[in-house]
């Protein structure tokens, strides 16, 4: 079942990775986090996103873009060498909470479009699809899927 919620324009910090969907993400959400951890800006209210730009079903695994993020102050100085910054459109998002496994995660996103369609939502598809890890639903093995809807 999904809740409704508005999520506010933001400006991330991200590093991006391409190749296949899977544990090398994991590998690289950690890497996003200990850069955070180390300047300052992972703190208890912080959210990890994961932002599969391409749908494996359509384009080769070698090819798939993954982006981990985290949403920064506009004052913050960026100073990585592969830490890109953007902006996140805002908007209202769907949100459905997930197990925090891979199990959990690849029956998340099965069927996800078509039970969004059964709430009566429609997809936004000029904005991602968010994968949220907050550390209080982390705490309890749970993170949640974003889905920009119009």
């Amino acid at each position: 079942m999904f809740t409704l919620e508005e999520i506010p324009e933001s400006r991330i910090a991200y590093l991006r990775r391409t190749g296949p969907y899977g544990v090398a993400n994991i590998i690289q959400i950690e890497k996003i986090k200990s850069w955070a951890a180390a300047n300052g800006l992972l703190r208890p209210d912080s959210a990890v996103l994961g932002i599969a730009l391409d749908d494996p079903a359509r384009t080769p695994p070698g090819d798939c873009r993954y982006d981990t993020c985290l949403v920064v102050p506009e004052d913050v100085e960026l100073s990585h060498p592969g830490v890109r910054e953007n902006h996140l459109a805002g908007g209202p998002h769907a949100v459905l909470t997930a197990a925090h496994t891979p199990e959990g995660l690849v029956d998340a996103w099965a069927g996800l479009f078509e039970r969004l369609t059964t709430q009566g939502l429609a997809f936004d598809t000029t904005r991602p699809v968010l994968e949220r890890y907050r550390p209080r639903l982390l705490a309890q093995h749970l993170c949640e899927i974003c889905v920009p809807v119009l």
